[in-house]
Order: C-alpha cells, then sequence, then structure tokens
C-alpha cells in the first residue's frame, strides 16, 4: 500500500493473533460514533481479529464476534454508539453496499469495513484506512494517518 504525501503511517509490528486483537482494543479507546475504519489485507491477514479486539474491548470481552464474510454485516450495541461491521469481499457491486444500511451505519454508527475497495469510488471521507499485512511468521499493521486522525491517534 502507498501511503500519500499528505499522510503519516504508523507502523505495528504483530507476533500473532493476541497482539492483533490486542492493537484492535488499543484503538477502541480513541473511536467515536461517526468514525470509518477501512481494513485491507489479503485472506486470513488479520482483519477480523483486529476487528474482534476492537469490538471486545468496546462491547464485554464475552462479546461474541464471528466474521461477517458471509452474513456481509454484523452489529454490536456499546452505551455511546452501535457498532456496524461490514465485510464487502462478496458484493458484486458497490451499489449492494446500500442495501446494507451503510449510510446510517457511517453517520451513526462507528464503522468497520473489510475489503473497501470493493465500494470503489462510494467509500467515505476521512476513513482510518489500515492494512493489515503478512510480514514473516507475523503481521505488520499499517495505519494511513490524516492530520485529524494523527492528531487523535497520536499518543497511541
Amino acid at each position: 500500500m502507498t501511503v500519500p504525501m499528505s499522510l503519516t503511517a504508523r507502523t505495528f509490528d504483530l507476533a500473532d493473533d493476541a497482539q492483533t486483537r490486542a492493537l484492535g482494543a488499543r484503538l477502541s479507546g480513541y473511536l467515536k460514533a461517526g468514525d470509518t475504519l477501512c481494513l485491507t489485507g489479503d485472506l486470513g491477514a488479520g482483519k477480523t481479529t483486529f476487528s474482534r479486539g476492537l469490538i471486545q474491548a468496546l462491547c464485554g470481552n464475552d462479546t461474541e464476534v464471528p466474521s461477517p464474510t458471509y452474513t456481509l454485516l454484523q452489529t454490536y450495541e456499546t452505551p455511546e454508539f452501535e457498532i456496524w461491521h461490514f465485510d464487502l469481499y462478496r458484493i458484486k457491486s458497490p451499489t449492494e453496499i446500500w442495501e446494507l444500511g451503510m449510510e446510517d451505519a457511517i453517520y451513526d454508527g462507528l464503522t468497520l469495513i473489510e475489503w473497501p475497495s470493493m465500494m470503489g469510488d462510494l467509500k467515505p471521507d476521512g476513513t482510518l484506512d489500515i492494512d493489515i499485512r503478512f510480514d514473516g511468521s507475523g503481521r505488520k499493521a499499517v495505519l494511513s494517518l490524516t492530520p485529524a486522525w494523527k492528531a487523535r491517534l497520536d499518543e497511541l
């Protein structure tokens, strides 16, 4: 993934699934309703594992967080907002995302989108892009930070 010049990249080395979940949990404390996170990476790279850590940190560690690959969408309630976890891997056209209620999610909840490339030009502005890739026996997460995200996540 190439980071445009206007962005700053933060890289995290992740040795295993536990560290991938822990990064998601750490990030959860910086998020609010209206935020959208776009997660990219190969199949099995850890997008859902990252999401599981984030969701369980906000909803409780006993919250079951299955992959939304076949359902396309899973929702979760927190005291402050709803979490919408999309997996767009199986959609055939970007227009299908509106049938899933994505517009409501983007404005009212915290939105996690796996496979955002399937959205084409419909990807919302102001997203936090997170690329999780294989790196030797572990993984590497690269967060592409706009100036606004950089200011919010400076302590992460």
